[in-house]
């Protein structure tokens, strides 16, 4: 189930005379803002978000709460098999939102359709804190008790690190925040070591994590070893004589959030692990070195 808060609009939509609400859940590239500034720094405009859930669903339904009514739309495997209508009256005509409730069609998801709590629960920060004051809530109805967890993130990406850091030994207890703009580029980092041997850097792009990196990660990573060893020099913590410190030694015990956001993303591929853009590897060095 997913709710939106202002409710799916309802009006006929423009030339196709079909209501709003089915265009966005049962036809292509239906979002409204296409080429307009509002996705400006979105990882992609396919359009197709519900339009895919619905049609690998066994069942969809869709209620729009909306003018002190209830709408209701059902559809089966993209199919429309309700159409719109009423089913209720609202007593707080200032009540809007809209509930999606689908099942996944078992003989397109031959392994399994069960959903994992777990799974869910730790994709939601991802979610929610480069979004600060967002809230997300995931709820297990499948048990007599029922299993909640809240997402939310005041402070967005400085609270995230802090939180992966609670069970660690952190050197400075203030993580270290830089946050510059160069050109349509917004880069945020939040870094903070710990005593343990492992470095843990997760890099985003347009609040899509990308495990496998990309161009932002290795300007960062330069930027970051650059500094140090700039550092350690300039005040005589490394003799001329003395090799530079090594990258690995540099990110040793370094948990670091590293969050883009750039209008044209490009990745290696359509699972969005890795940001090719080659500009951004300078844009991010250079950010990250002066901060």
């Amino acid at each position: 189930r997913g709710r939106r808060a202002a409710g799916v609009p309802l009006e006929l939509a423009p030339a196709l005379w079909v209501p709003a609400v089915y265009r966005g859940c049962a036809s292509l590239h239906a979002a409204r803002n296409f080429g307009q500034c509002a996705y400006k720094y979105s990882g992609g405009l396919h359009g197709v978000g519900s339009e895919c859930v619905n049609a690998l669903s066994d069942w969809f339904k869709v209620e729009v709460s909306r003018d002190a009514k209830v709408y209701h739309m059902a559809f089966e495997r993209g199919k429309t098999t309700e159409q719109l209508s009423v089913i209720g009256e609202l007593k707080n005509k200032k009540t809007t939102g809209t509930l999606i409730t689908f099942l996944p069609d078992p003989t397109i998801f031959t392994i399994t359709v069960e959903f994992k709590f777990e799974r869910l629960a730790s994709r939601l920060p991802e979610l929610a804190f480069p979004n600060p004051g967002l809230e997300i809530n995931l709820g297990d109805e499948r048990t007599e008790t029922t299993r909640k967890e809240t997402c939310v993130y005041k402070y967005g990406i400085e609270e995230f690190v802090k939180q992966l850091g609670e069970n660690k030994t952190v050197i400075h207890p203030k993580p270290v925040v830089i946050s510059r703009q160069r050109d349509e580029v917004f880069v945020d980092v939040v870094l903070q070591y710990n005593d343990s041997y492992n470095d843990q850097i997760l890099p985003f792009a347009n609040s899509i994590p990308n495990p496998d990196g990309g161009t932002h990660l290795t300007g960062f990573r330069t930027a970051l070893t650059k500094a140090v060893n700039q550092y350690a020099r300039s005040n005589s913590l490394l003799k001329d004589k003395d090799p530079a410190i090594s990258g690995d030694d540099v990110r040793e015990g370094l948990v670091c959030v590293l969050s883009i956001k750039l209008p044209n993303p490009r990745f290696e591929s359509q699972t969005k692990v890795k940001l090719v853009n080659t500009e951004i590897d300078g844009v991010v060095n250079s950010v990250v070195y002066d901060g």
